[in-house]
């Protein structure tokens, strides 16, 4: 999971180096990770058969919900800055295990509820916003898409976990990159316009974006995410900005300040209290209660 989370990272960097609009990123971000699934999902139909209909809903539900994610995410970057839109967009961290509370009935432990303000605040200091004023064209039209992007990344978590835990998770998770790929592709056309002939640097980095976060990130947190509670998972994606910090400083040469590196700190501290497993004693008090 923690190495999943660290491969969705490099989403955020390498799609700000192509230049590309939301809705060419999302598409082609999902129509390339469906054809590198191919060999994967062949592979797993010869040995466990095709999912079911359910599996197929929740993932077809779940690329609607990754569509919406990316698309409003990217474009609330640009009118309340990078650093917000990170902090709110991952409110997910809250309400994943709500949502698994309200609709799965499965309880949140008392560690993670005394967890969840440390990996907030390190969220709030990683994304930088203390160090600077809110930038951005539009913070109030950005505010309302973060925060869109935020229920839309929560309820696609969710339904991910949902729909892989009766197995084939890799043929599900195909359904799910298809499914953002079509959404993004319409709504693209209608909001701040496609380009689907990108030029060739473009299309470079973006087929990187395809294999580093929707393959080789998003399907490890798919395979994992069914065998975790979902506090856990919700926890150790708090890696994902971290590993963002660290590639912009290593591609794009930028420099976090002390509050950033202070915010990592905590967001690593919560995540791996988090995912630690309570003694058998513990479990069974917080169960109890």
């Amino acid at each position: 999971m923690a190495a999943g989370a660290l491969g969705v990272s490099t989403s955020a960097v390498l799609i700000g180096v192509s230049g590309a609009s939301p809705g060419t990123a999302t598409f082609y971000r999902c129509a390339l990770a469906a054809a590198m699934l191919l060999p994967l999902v062949i592979f797993e139909w010869r040995r466990e058969g095709p999912p079911s209909n359910r599996q197929r809903l929740y993932a077809l539900a779940a690329g609607t919900l990754f569509a919406g994610d990316a698309l409003w995410w990217t474009q609330a970057i640009g009118e309340v800055g990078a650093g917000l839109s990170t902090v709110l967009v991952n409110a997910q961290v809250a309400l994943v295990p709500l949502l698994a509370l309200a609709v799965d009935r499965e309880p949140v432990s008392r560690r993670f509820l005394l967890l969840l303000p440390v990996m907030l605040a390190g969220i709030v200091l990683t994304g930088g916003v203390l160090d600077q004023d809110v930038g951005g064209t539009d913070p109030l039209a950005g505010t309302i898409h973060a925060l869109l992007a935020a229920a839309c990344y929560s309820g696609f978590l969710f339904l991910l976990r949902r729909g892989g835990s009766a197995g084939r998770t890799v043929q599900t998770y195909q359904y799910v990159v298809v499914s953002a790929a079509l959404v993004s592709l319409g709504a693209g056309f209608l909001w701040h316009g496609m380009t689907l002939a990108p030029g060739w640097a473009q299309f470079g980095w973006l087929v990187l974006v395809a294999f580093g976060g929707q393959v080789a990130g998003w399907l490890l947190v798919a395979l994992a995410t069914p065998r975790l509670p979902s506090e856990v998972g919700a926890a150790l994606l708090m890696l994902t900005p971290i590993g963002a910090l660290a590639l912009g400083a290593i591609v794009l040469g930028e420099r976090p300040t002390p509050l950033q590196l202070t915010g990592s700190a905590l967001i690593l501290a919560g995540a791996y209290f988090a995912s630690r497993r309570a003694p058998r004693r513990s479990q069974e008090l917080d169960t109890a209660r």
